[in-house]
């Protein structure tokens, strides 16, 4: 048997997971967030993600598809609310603004 801390960090990732879980999934797809985000990206198929920009959006994005799926399921959020999502959504692209404006 392995060290019985490795199993107790894995035990504290599953509850970690199914918390989350709650904010992100569809009705019926525990994973539909990544579909979602996926799709709404390649809307942008000349757009380079791999950018600071880039990876500030996509998680803005994340923030965003978090905050619309619990509104759509009528769930205020387990672990962040819909309320800290759009505050989330709104620093994000701040931070997209700075970085935009310092590389130009």
């Amino acid at each position: 048997t392995g060290d019985p801390l490795f199993y107790q960090l894995c035990a504290e990732e599953v509850e970690l997971h199914n918390a989350k879980n709650k904010d992100y999934r569809s009705k019926s797809d525990p994973l539909a967030n990544f579909d979602r985000v996926a799709a709404w990206m390649a809307l942008y198929p000349d757009m380079n993600w791999a950018t600071p920009e880039g990876v500030a959006i996509v998680y803005a994005m994340k923030q965003q598809d978090a905050a619309l799926s619990l509104l759509e399921r009528g769930y205020e959020g387990n672990v962040e609310t819909v309320d800290t999502r759009a505050q989330d959504v709104h620093v994000y692209w701040k931070i997209v603004r700075i970085l935009h404006r310092r590389r130009a």
